[in-house]
């Protein structure tokens, strides 16, 4: 049995690298990311989750990527935070808001207790793909509403959305 120190609040996230049984990921509320090598007990790196102006997020949860290069971190702002070797140029480039136009729409249950996008009447699983806008809820360029899962092949026009209001 092996105790590793680090952490100062709960930890929720314990995740094996998926080829080096050494290593492992840790990361929880004190907003402390932690790669170790478990043949030693020794921490390899740490990384700590500040966000300017509010303290520390809380690391929800962590994967690896499959070939263990890279980890992919969600905390308790919504933030994505993407960890790994190379270069970062190509998330530089990727908007710091990024929402589904879908996101905070409000849902309601129908006769059978099945949950229903208000607006729509569906089910959100049958919904089309969503459309990336920012926080004021304007689109995203077409190249990023390409990075949405069945919208990779579409055309120009089908990724320009007609956003309705309702009031």
């Amino acid at each position: 049995l092996l105790s590793l120190q680090g952490h100062d609040d709960e930890v929720f996230v314990l995740e094996a690298h998926p080829f080096d049984q050494r290593i492992v990921l840790s990361a929880g509320h004190d907003g402390n990311i932690f790669v170790w090598d478990i043949d030693k007990g020794t921490k390899i790196r740490n990384y700590f989750n500040m966000i300017e102006g509010q303290g520390h997020g809380a690391v929800f949860d962590c994967k690896f990527s499959p070939d263990g290069q890279h980890f992919a971190c969600t905390d308790s702002h919504g933030h994505l935070l993407l960890f790994g070797f190379g270069c970062n140029k190509y998330y530089e480039k990727i908007p710091d808001q990024m929402f589904f136009h879908t996101d905070y729409r409000p849902l309601i249950r129908d006769a059978n207790n099945y949950v229903l996008d208000e607006q729509t009447q569906q089910a959100p699983h049958l919904m089309p793909p969503p459309f990336l806008v920012d926080v004021d809820g304007n689109p995203h360029p077409t190249r990023f509403q390409r990075l949405v899962p069945g919208r990779e092949n579409c055309k120009d026009e089908q990724l320009i959305p007609q956003l309705g209001y309702v009031a």
